[in-house]
């Protein structure tokens, strides 16, 4: 089985914490030691975040805030590299290629952004498309897909399941919204669709919801299933 997993920034590196990348690496690994086929991609967060805002005030342009960010994924990535054992590709994937190469070596591949314009949920999702993944999981700040922002509304329902197509008319309207926090962008939820790409949005807080997602198809999260599929994780 292959498996793509994506982890935010704000989830593997809130704060220069060695414990939280090492347990993320723990889980990796035991996916791999499990016989999974992995690839991690990595986000920028609020360090992210923290940087491109001092670049806009010194008047950098959309492109290169995009730059900064990528670079920040990139740091986040060999934090996570640095804490997988031997079995990890030690660079940090620049490509779709390169992290189909490794995968196909039999090594964890690890990347974080691409390409300005294009978020890491993105990335992820066109990765898990281009090495033809068998799952898809987002370890996020929030425990699900919701039909609000819950960080802002007490009211919002989460969805126990969805289809791609509804995943899409779900997160457009949030990310039109300025301020608005989506689960997964609008980029990311088309190419999961496009893809038919079984996907699962959950807690990434403790990364034994990832494993448990993967090994036992347990969580509580969202599931994100294409039509016409009936097979239990």
């Amino acid at each position: 089985m292959r498996v793509v997993v994506s982890i935010g920034g704000s989830v593997l590196a809130p704060d220069l914490d060695a414990r939280r990348v090492e347990d993320h690496a723990m889980v990796v690994e035991t996916l791999a030691e499990a016989g999974y086929d992995i690839a991690a991609v990595i986000g920028g967060g609020g360090v992210a975040r923290d940087y491109i805002g001092t670049a806009r005030e010194l008047g950098a342009n959309e492109v290169q805030l995009d730059q900064i960010g990528i670079d920040v994924t990139r740091i986040n990535a060999r934090l996570l590299i640095a804490a997988l054992g031997s079995r990890v590709d030690p660079k940090v994937a620049q490509d779709y290629e390169d992290a189909g190469d490794a995968m196909r070596r039999g090594d964890i591949s690890i990347m974080g952004g691409i390409m300005p314009g294009q978020t890491t949920d993105a990335v992820a999702a066109a990765l898990a498309e281009y090495v033809d993944a068998d799952l898809l999981v987002y370890a996020t700040s929030v425990n699900g897909v919701y039909d609000a922002d819950p960080s802002s509304q007490d009211g919002a329902e989460k969805y126990a399941q969805l289809l791609p197509t509804e995943l899409v008319d779900v997160v457009a309207p949030m990310s039109r919204d300025a301020g608005a926090s989506a689960p997964v962008d609008l980029l990311a939820a088309k190419l999961i669709q496009r893809a038919g790409m079984r996907t699962i949005v959950l807690d990434g807080g403790d990364p034994q919801h990832i494993k448990s997602a993967v090994l036992n198809g347990e969580h509580n999260g969202t599931d994100i299933v294409p039509p016409d599929t009936t097979d239990e994780l």
